[in-house]
């Protein structure tokens, strides 16, 4: 199955198409260890690219220096025309810039459509102290938020369970509560760490399915992941990172013939 868009993008190398997101010569050091060794890449606005390595190539840290988890030690990172590499994490993401994690992290105690609730929090405009005054525009907006994150939750499948604690849900209902969350921020770009991490092949299919949708809504995504069929099936676009490097940069068709790419994953030179 080839669910991406074929034809809007060009070869990595002459990319006509807007870019949204670049990464110039990035660093990242913790001591003596080089995490993050002068990565260059570009994301092109509604596409699928993917970040893919060995354990220990650098992929997660690379999500937290775009998303403003981590500094830089230097290089830059500019989204929709903004250095954002000196930003803080909720400066970043009021730009447009949403991110889900390898590890879910949702809230004890609150409902499914609660947690979505707290993705829609760069939406707001009451502030504490519309809130703490329980003005009529504060509950207007309350509403508002509500209907619109239920919205969030029919699309990937699981309204029925917004009245659910969020923690007591099954794993994959979990991972779509955390990938609706994201969404209320009605972001430009979504970053999506590990996305099909512990799920079944029909929960990942299914997690598939809702990238592809989420493009096509007009939202672009980077994701990390190690299931190579997920990758290969929906990116437009792939990173391979070892190391801490850049090792190739291609589409998923070049990508799965690359002998440096089969090297690092087989160990041995040969054909996949």
């Amino acid at each position: 199955m080839r669910t991406a868009v074929s034809g809007h993008l060009e070869h990595p190398a002459g990319n006509t198409a807007a870019i949204l997101l670049e990464l110039q010569n990035v660093h990242k050091r913790f001591g003596g260890l080089h995490a993050v060794d002068d990565v260059s890449f570009k994301v092109a606005a509604g596409s699928i690219k993917a970040v893919i390595g060995p354990n220990g190539a650098g992929k997660t840290t690379l999500f937290n220096l775009i998303a403003g988890n981590l500094p830089v030690s230097s290089g830059s990172i500019t989204f929709l025309g903004r250095k954002i590499h000196t930003q803080k994490t909720h400066q970043i993401a009021s730009l447009g810039m949403a991110r889900t994690f390898q590890n879910i992290k949702l809230f004890h105690g609150m409902s499914a459509l609660e947690c979505v609730m707290v993705g829609r929090h760069t939406r707001s405009r009451s502030g504490f102290f519309g809130g703490m005054l329980s003005l009529p525009s504060t509950w207007k907006e309350e509403r508002a938020i509500r209907a619109r994150s239920m919205e969030f939750l029919d699309m990937l499948g699981i309204a029925e369970l917004a009245d659910v604690e969020a923690t007591s849900l099954a794993f994959g209902q979990q991972r779509a509560v955390e990938m609706a969350r994201a969404l209320a921020l009605e972001p430009k770009l979504l970053l999506l760490d590990e996305p099909a991490a512990g799920l079944n092949i029909y929960e990942t299919a299914e997690v598939a399915r809702l990238i592809c949708a989420i493009r096509d809504m007009g939202i672009t995504v980077l994701l990390v992941e190690h299931d190579m069929s997920l990758v290969m099936d929906i990116s437009d676009e792939i990173v391979v990172l070892s190391f801490g490097s850049k090792l190739a940069e291609d589409t998923p068709a070049n990508i799965q013939k690359n002998r440096d790419v089969i090297k690092i994953y087989l160990g041995e030179d040969e054909a996949v």
